[in-house]
């Protein structure tokens, strides 16, 4: 790097440090990424995510900013390694120790070959019996036995290590998009979820609400026409869900027919409102399954509508938005709970 580069990449970190202190971004190496890429205007579309971001106050959000290190910056074949960088290192470690022990073992044969070669350089000058030119052969074959076994061993390793980082590969090429959202409804996943909660209450809390949906009766659905048309309810009511979430808010999938629709700075009559905009865009819906023509159009769902409260917790929000659902569940289901603000 050039005496310039060094010059423009210190400046660059200069401006972007201060930033993201102002909008009280966590000093994450993703975040850094973000924000150094911001400051030096390389490229245009991650300012304007970032700017659009800021404006709707999502910079609070891990998976926002992951999504946008993905979508801006990573290259496309970069893959998520977190979950497997332990399994990778203890192989390195592994391969490493096989390899410290098959050079011991080979500098000990060296050793050894060298000293029966001695011991036959010696005989050839005394005079030798045959026995004794047989003894050394033999530890000669003995030996080559050895660093043979060794260094097979060795080599078993390196493919059976080869082997599994190609494994680890091809899951990890599989399932990039698994590690945020979920592979059957496409709404981002539990682990997403409480990534985004989590950060959410501990840093910008004020104004954080929380909608919990479920699909009633949805057991009936499963038990009456199997689980594939099961299947595709949770798909129809996650792609309408999702219709509805804009400006920061984000649905994800809670937990078998349970959504979790987050709404940073935001009040609970209005993510009341949302949600039974919500309410009524899934009473609309109807499913039909192709090859049984069977349908399905009375498909509802029951939502709880929780705001965080002062020096609530995570769990205690969650709890809350929780037994609002189970009331709205009591009352007859299809509605959305607290009835008013």
């Amino acid at each position: 790097m050039s005496t310039d580069q060094l010059k423009s990449a210190a400046l660059n970190l200069k401006k972007a440090v201060p930033l993201m202190l102002k909008h009280s971004i966590p000093t994450t190496p993703t975040n850094y990424a973000l924000w150094y890429t911001y400051v030096a205007e390389s490229n245009p579309k991650l300012n304007l995510a970032l700017d659009s971001a800021i404006a709707q106050n999502q910079q609070y959000s891990p998976v926002s900013s992951e999504l946008l290190y993905r979508e801006h910056i990573s290259d496309p074949v970069e893959l998520d390694v977190r979950d497997m960088r332990q399994n990778l290192d203890a192989m390195v470690c592994e391969l490493s120790q096989s390899l410290k022990d098959t050079n011991h073992d080979t500098n000990n044969f060296q050793s050894k070959i060298e000293k029966e070669f001695s011991k036959l350089s010696e005989l050839e000058s005394k005079g030798f019996s045959l026995e004794q030119v047989i003894k050394v052969v033999r530890n000669i074959v003995s030996e080559s036995a050895n660093i043979h076994s060794s260094t097979v061993s060795f080599t078993q390793q390196l493919d059976k290590a080869q082997s599994e980082i190609n494994t680890l590969k091809q899951r990890l090429a599989e399932s990039e998009k698994d590690v945020l959202f979920d592979a059957l409804t496409e709404a981002l996943n539990r682990r997403a979820f409480n990534e985004d909660i989590n950060a959410l209450i501990s840093q910008s809390p004020s104004g954080a609400c929380l909608i919990i949906a479920d699909i009633d009766h949805f057991k009936q659905f499963n038990d009456t026409f199997g689980h594939q048309l099961g299947d595709l309810v949770l798909k129809v009511v996650s792609k309408r869900l999702q219709e509805s979430c804009r400006d920061g808010v984000k649905l994800y999938r809670f937990g078998g027919e349970e959504f979790a629709i987050l709404l940073p700075n935001s009040k609970q009559r209005i993510a009341r409102q949302l949600a039974e905009a919500m309410r009524r865009s899934i009473e609309k819906l109807s499913v039909k399954d192709r090859r049984s023509e069977t349908r399905i159009d009375n498909i509802t769902a029951s939502f709880g509508v929780s705001e965080w409260k002062e020096k609530q917790t995570t769990s205690q929000l969650i709890e809350s938005a929780d037994k609002l659902l189970y009331e709205a569940k009591r009352l007859g289901r299809n509605r959305v709970m607290p009835i008013s603000n």
